[in-house]
């Protein structure tokens, strides 16, 4: 069994060359198109949230103008939607408030990591002396 390549060295290795550039280049392709097919992807999924989310929106408002409807047994139509629109005015100014609390520099500061930090600096301070 001859496996002798009649091909020279620097011809096997500029074979060589060619082929793994082509492999990269083949490589570089797929990677190129699977990224588009996620971005599609997720571009698709986002358009179904956002009508999804629409669709939720409609649905809560059909919630608020049937208590709207039910308080109208009760109370002129005018003053049953003054008392829903305040109450959820109120609750959307509370979620609102409590958000942006939640997103202040202080309360987004690492405090853990810069405790832990304290303590490993006072850590070595020991250890120097």
């Amino acid at each position: 069994m001859d496996t002798q390549d009649p091909r020279s060295i620097p011809e096997l290795v500029s074979a060589l060359t060619g082929d793994l550039a082509n492999l990269v280049r083949k490589e570089g392709e797929l990677v190129r198109t699977e990224v588009t097919e996620k971005i599609h992807q997720a571009g698709r999924a986002g358009q179904k949230a956002s009508i999804g989310a629409a669709l939720l929106l409609g649905a809560f408002l059909v919630v608020l103008q049937a208590l709207v409807l039910a308080l109208s047994r009760f109370m002129d139509p005018l003053w049953a939607s003054l008392v829903v629109a305040a109450g959820v005015g109120l609750i959307g100014f509370s979620l609102i408030k409590g958000a942006a609390n939640d997103v202040k520099p202080d309360r987004l500061a690492p405090d853990r990591s810069a405790r832990q930090l304290q303590k490993d600096a006072q850590l070595v301070k020991e250890q120097v002396r």
